[in-house]
């Protein structure tokens, strides 16, 4: 049985899509879902608690992502365990192809590959992906697109999940490249919804920025070997003119969420998650 975590705070907009993907063409005993809720005061376990299929829901009170993912992990029983963001969607071709690519490796940790979805982007937005998803890192698998998968052993590296903003990024930390699975190309795909304009774009980016300054911080002897590493990739872009333009919306997209994340740094203890709501209205509006 392969085991999904789903931490989710008021995601009653994306949780079914979530679900659906996920349940559609497992078999019958080979999967379970639990649904992580944490502090929602919403539909969002209303929702998951009536979706059919081998869907749990477990809940706390904190509004907090690692407490969810700590109940999800002491609910699941099964291994290999994928932790999925409830605004992405995996299908459970995907799920199963990475399952079976972490088995026939033998790698204790993988994830899958990412697709971006830009089709409710600004052209601001296409245009930082475009540089973005050229970036080497990519190939190195477990790249932060809201799902990573650990083997059993795997999981046994740590304990519980440490109070952290970047879950992901500690995880990846973990693994050397060698140690991370990626199915074959044309398999184990995650469709990521890309944000609706620039300035949701630089929410995301700050709090990625601003969860790696944390994590370099607690774990600075291990964060040099598996989080990304930020290049840009001058000789490609100077060497095709046809993408200085994208390349000037990337730089403006880091270079302001840089500045954010750094002023944010000082008030981390008091920070308040920082979300993309434009990725859920985009979503609620293609389920209806």
């Amino acid at each position: 049985m392969i085991s999904v975590v789903v931490p989710a705070y008021n995601e009653e907009a994306v949780i079914e899509r979530c679900l659906k993907a996920l349940t559609d063409g497992a078999p019958e005993g080979g999967l379970e879902v639990i649904v992580a809720c944490n502090g929602c005061h919403d539909r969002t376990a209303e929702i998951a608690r009536a979706f059919p299929g081998p869907v749990k829901v477990v809940e706390t009170t904190t509004a907090s992502k690692v407490a969810a993912l700590n109940l999800g992990d002491e609910a699941a029983t099964s291994y290999p365990r994928f932790y999925v963001d409830a605004d992405v969607v995996l299908p459970w071709a995907s799920v199963d192809a990475l399952a079976k690519e972490l088995e026939r490796s033998g790698k204790p940790a993988g994830g899958p590959r990412l697709r971006m979805d830009l089709s409710q982007s600004s052209l601001g937005v296409k245009a930082f992906y475009t540089v973005w998803m050229r970036m080497s890192f990519h190939k190195a698998g477990m790249v932060g697109c809201g799902v990573y998968v650990l083997s059993e052993q795997g999981r046994s590296r740590f304990g519980v999940f440490p109070d952290l903003l970047a879950d992901d990024g500690y995880v990846r930390s973990l693994f050397i490249d060698d140690e991370r699975a990626l199915p074959p190309e044309q398999t184990g795909y995650v469709d990521v919804l890309g944000p609706a304009t620039v300035g949701d774009l630089v929410k995301i980016k700050t709090r990625s920025r601003l969860g790696l300054a944390q994590l370099r911080g607690m774990f600075p002897d291990q964060t040099d070997r598996g989080l990304k590493k930020s290049r840009f990739f001058y000789r490609d872009v100077l060497l095709r003119p046809w993408l200085w333009p994208a390349a000037g919306v990337y730089l403006y997209v880091n270079l302001r969420s840089r500045a954010r994340a750094k002023k944010q740094m000082a008030t981390i203890a008091d920070y308040q998650w920082e979300r993309d709501d434009s990725t859920r209205q985009g979503a609620a509006a293609t389920t209806t």
